[in-house]
């Protein structure tokens, strides 16, 4: 049986809403340039981002044509993310004075008309989803609406992908942190056992030690515990 446009719709976003929570973001970015190409009136689409250094990096392509687009430096992405608002080509035949390199590569690989809108989520662009035509025209109200959605199910991925890398960072920053205190202590008991100190000063001697030596602490303890510090070393450096 087939589907009706807006079964395909749902479906479309039911689907992209469980690739948004993979960890595949590149996968999951070209799941969502083909969904552009399957439920709009398109040839291609790419999404293009721009780093902190204002570089344009290709995210996710419907095709390599697509994705050529996507790395290019001026177009209407580009202009999309920097103003933060749909960019319209209805005519590519008349852009080339404005954006030179990406009508000739446009043109040149069959397309005729480009619309972007940007990767928004409240007042922060990250990039744009450009959608690309073989015959010029202009999109139509339904086709901006379900495009800005799906470029706002994008940004959602982009965005929930960099929370979780920040997590993943914390978490193994928490994990050195404790693994660090483990071999801290296991360094204060042989310390203490092999010099006779109790723990306090054990530590104190694995600390002084590390600090007049511009050493860190952990690296210190490290040493003692595999056994390739002499920790006869503290004392000397306590008289």
């Amino acid at each position: 049986m087939t589907s009706t446009p807006t079964e395909e719709l749902a479906e479309a976003f039911v689907g992209l809403a469980d690739a948004v929570g993979e960890s595949d973001l590149d996968g999951f970015l070209d799941l969502l340039a083909d969904r552009c190409v399957r439920l709009l009136d398109v040839s291609a689409a790419g999404l293009s981002l721009v780093d902190e250094e204002g570089r344009t990096r290709a995210a996710g392509a419907s095709s390599e044509r697509a994705k050529a687009l996507a790395l290019l430096e001026d177009g209407p992405g580009p202009d999309c993310h920097r103003a933060g608002e749909p960019v319209a080509v209805p005519d590519l035949t008349g852009a080339d004075s404005r954006w030179p390199e990406f009508t000739a590569t446009a043109t040149a690989a069959g397309f005729a008309a480009a619309y972007a809108v940007p990767l928004r989520r409240q007042a922060e662009t990250l990039g744009a989803l450009t959608l690309l035509r073989t015959v010029p025209g202009e999109p139509d109200k339904v086709t901006d609406r379900i495009a800005q959605a799906l470029a706002d199910f994008a940004t959602i991925g982009l965005l929930r992908a960099g929370a979780l890398r920040r997590q993943e960072d914390l978490a193994a920053q928490l994990q050195h942190a404790l693994t660090s205190r483990i071999v801290i202590e296991q360094a204060k008991g042989v310390t203490g056992e092999r010099l006779g100190l109790g723990m306090d000063d054990a530590f104190d001697a694995l600390r002084r030690y590390a600090r007049s030596n511009n050493l860190r602490i952990a690296n210190v303890a490290a040493a003692v515990v595999d056994g390739s510090f002499d920790t006869g070393r503290l004392i000397r450096r306590q008289d």
